[in-house]
């Protein structure tokens, strides 16, 4: 894929599935950066867009090349009323893509469509150790918040897991 080509970021349509699923499973086959052991199928990815899509929260894809390269989202971090200003928000590049700036564009864009009257926090969490993920949210202010031990056990190996929260009042819109 050609980075030289201008990328595009788009609203997701259900027609994405297929693409999302693409990126999504690899990381699920070959890392521990998702705890999902098996691959979603095309199916089950397009009822986890339709229910982004019907809580009004903003999913997008990166297209290079008539091509599906990354794809992020904000989903509800818990279902207790008193959470409903916190979300969480979830990247994924195609394995290909990264560290070629694909990821902080859509993060940049993704942060830029976040609705700040519905939305006070967000919340990513990230399997430990992801330098990349770690490195690209903390550039957009994101903090460190906990560490788990061994929270997750994945390719035979417990996994740690962290968080990271970016509190979106301290952020300069302007």
């Amino acid at each position: 894929m050609n980075m030289e080509n201008e990328m595009l970021i788009r609203a997701v349509n259900i027609g994405d599935a297929q693409a999302i699923c693409s990126i999504y499973n690899y990381y699920v086959m070959n890392t521990a950066i998702t705890f999902e052991t098996s691959e979603v199928s095309v199916s089950d990815m397009r009822g986890r867009i339709e229910e982004v899509l019907d809580s009004g929260l903003p999913y997008f894809v990166a297209v290079v090349d008539n091509k599906i390269v990354g794809y992020c989202y904000i989903h509800r971090w818990n279902g207790r009323c008193a959470y409903s200003s916190t979300k969480e928000l979830s990247i994924y590049l195609d394995k290909n893509m990264r560290q070629k700036g694909v990821g902080s564009q859509l993060f940049d864009y993704l942060l830029s469509h976040v609705d700040y009257k519905t939305t006070h926090v967000l919340i990513s969490g990230i399997c430990i150790p992801n330098k990349a993920s770690v490195r690209l949210h903390e550039k957009f202010g994101f903090k460190k918040i906990s560490h788990m031990k061994e929270i997750g056990r994945k390719f035979d190996e417990w996994r740690d897991v962290g968080h990271w929260e970016l509190i979106l009042s301290s952020i300069d819109r302007s």
